[in-house]
């Protein structure tokens, strides 16, 4: 059996914060999103809390740098690309309120788009 692979969709303005990080983290974000849209899950990747089954953070630390990607897989067939930031935090491992909510409403408003 040939698993199919879902396409990797982006919300526009988590691809242009994705196209800020550096090579690096780019390439390992991209590998980690072409895992889970054929089915599996990389190891830099963990379930987000608060945000309901299916969606996802990929955690890049780099250089004492943090950077996240947050995506769905449960949108229409496709894997969503809801969020993408540089962690600034150096204190704690929580992700700061402000991107929670951000997540939240991509969320909510991919959700209404795909209806």
């Amino acid at each position: 059996m040939t698993r199919k692979t879902r396409p990797v969709s982006w919300i526009r303005a988590a691809l242009k914060e994705f196209e800020t990080f550096p090579e690096t983290a780019r390439s390992i974000g991209l590998a980690a999103l072409t895992i889970a849209a054929e089915g599996g899950k990389a190891d830099v990747v963990k379930p987000m809390r608060g945000m309901g089954s299916g969606v996802f953070e990929i955690a890049l630390p780099l250089r004492g740098d943090a950077y996240r990607v947050i995506y769905a897989l449960q949108m229409a067939e496709e894997t969503w690309v809801v969020h993408a930031f540089q962690k600034k935090s150096t204190h704690g491992i929580k992700t700061p309120q402000r991107e929670v909510d951000l997540i939240k409403d991509r969320l909510k408003k991919l959700k209404e788009m795909l209806r």
